[in-house]
């Protein structure tokens, strides 16, 4: 294929759909903020506490009411209009933002300050984050959806190579209000994109009915469906224990290596490369996701993360966190769009709703747990103890389909002949 040709396919969505394309430019500039905060509140953690304990919790209340309101939010995007939805909670993170730079600006934030915030962000994203996840298909359509999710990933976590990297040289240059103030600045172009859009370009999308019960009829549906009960149950177990390895970011920065700021940005942008390589070629190459390439890219997450924990010198710790990042977003690629495409349209809402509480609600319980150990052993045998978890379940995985296939003579060999479930598979209530 020729270059112009291997273009046209890596961002095939983008270049179809005009609303997709600004939502897109919007997200990166903004996401360039967001890993500045990030990167920035878990430096001003560790600063007011010198405790991964500290930081774990953090990041449980940043992300915990996602596990309590979760579901409410995937409730109201399977209802209500997606993109009026995203105007409201970015202009509250924008707010939030504000929040914490006038805070650190004022030399008047404490510990207990920067936790309430980040329940308050939490429960924006937990609003946010269905609605956001179930948007793409109304953008591009379902044939174009793998091609946009990857593209949505390599935006982000291109943002995640510029951001944690402008983040440490603005806190040893600047101070750490700078990010914050930066951040609040850039929701202003998601917001701008949102507003551009032409409403009568969507993919139409059945939307639920205003009866009572579609909470629950949402969770029967999800865990009677094996298409979405086995992904999710799997995404669940790495999400809660493997993927807690940017809590110790710091703690690797700082303990193991005796570096500073720029140090912990730089470590956090070069997994974000990886991050961003796995995003652009899974968006090359469009492949249909399933169950063997879940369990594949838990194994590579392992092997990634014994890696990490092996690095005798910071120098090789940045070139090792390069296939984490890689395995680890094609791994969450593969999970979100075999969860968006096996989803019946009108339960598409409360589905990515649940993947949202497994990869962000997770947190308040893996995160904890993460910061914790990683100070009584060390993050290097923290990284490692993540690694063979995230190996074991690689093998699992790649087993059980195995013997599935044996089982079921009728079950084709390739992932690509799975088939979603249609929409009469899911009650109005």
């Amino acid at each position: 294929m020729s270059p112009i040709g291997a273009f046209k396919q890596t961002f095939a969505s983008a270049r179809a759909s005009r609303n997709f394309r600004l939502f897109l430019m919007g997200q990166f500039v903004s996401a360039i903020g967001t890993w500045m905060t990030f990167t920035a509140t878990g430096w001003l953690v560790w600063q007011l506490t010198r405790s991964g304990s500290a930081l774990g919790i953090n990041a449980a209340l940043q992300f915990g009411p996602m596990l309590v309101i979760g579901a409410f939010g995937g409730v109201l995007a399977d209802r209500f209009d997606k993109r009026k939805i995203l105007i409201i909670t970015q202009s509250l993170f924008a707010v939030v933002s504000v929040g914490f730079a006038v805070l650190v600006w004022t030399d008047v934030i404490t510990l207990w300050i920067v936790y309430g915030l980040s329940v308050l962000y939490g429960c924006i994203t937990a609003i946010d984050n269905p609605s956001r996840q179930s948007f793409y298909v109304e953008m591009v359509g379902e044939e174009s959806l793998t091609n946009a999710v990857s593209l949505n990933s390599a935006a982000f976590t291109g943002a995640r190579v510029i951001g944690p990297a402008i983040a440490g040289l603005v806190i040893a240059g600047a101070g750490m209000t700078w990010c914050f103030g930066l951040d609040a600045v850039s929701y202003l172009f998601v917001l701008g994109a949102l507003i551009a859009m032409r409403p009568s370009e969507f993919h139409a999308q059945p939307r639920s009915t205003r009866e009572k019960g579609h909470l629950v009829a949402g969770l029967k549906y999800v865990w009677r469906t094996d298409e979405l009960r086995r992904p999710l149950i799997v995404l669940a177990i790495m999400f809660t224990f493997v993927f807690e390895w940017q809590v110790l970011m710091p703690l690797l920065a700082e303990v193991s290596f005796n570096a500073g700021p720029r140090e912990f940005g730089l470590l956090s942008a070069a997994a974000g490369i990886g991050s961003l390589v796995g995003a652009v070629t899974s968006a090359h190459g469009n492949k249909h996701p399933g169950m063997r390439r879940l369990g594949v890219f838990s194994l590579l997450v392992g092997a990634s993360m014994g890696l990490v924990a092996l690095a005798p010198t910071l120098a090789v710790a940045y070139l090792t966190m390069v296939p984490l990042g890689y395995a680890a977003m094609v791994f969450m690629i593969n999970g979100n769009t075999m969860l968006q495409l096996n989803a019946a349209p009108q339960a598409r809402g409360r589905v990515m709703a649940l993947y949202g509480i497994v990869f962000l609600g997770s947190t308040p319980i893996g995160a904890p747990i993460a910061g914790w150990i990683g100070q009584v052993i060390g993050p290097r045998a923290e990284f490692a103890l993540m690694g063979a978890l995230a190996a074991v379940i690689g093998v699992v995985v790649l087993v059980m389909r195995k013997r599935r296939q044996t089982v079921n003579v009728d079950e084709p060999e390739a992932e690509e002949h799975e088939r979603a479930p249609s929409a009469a598979a899911i009650p109005a209530r």
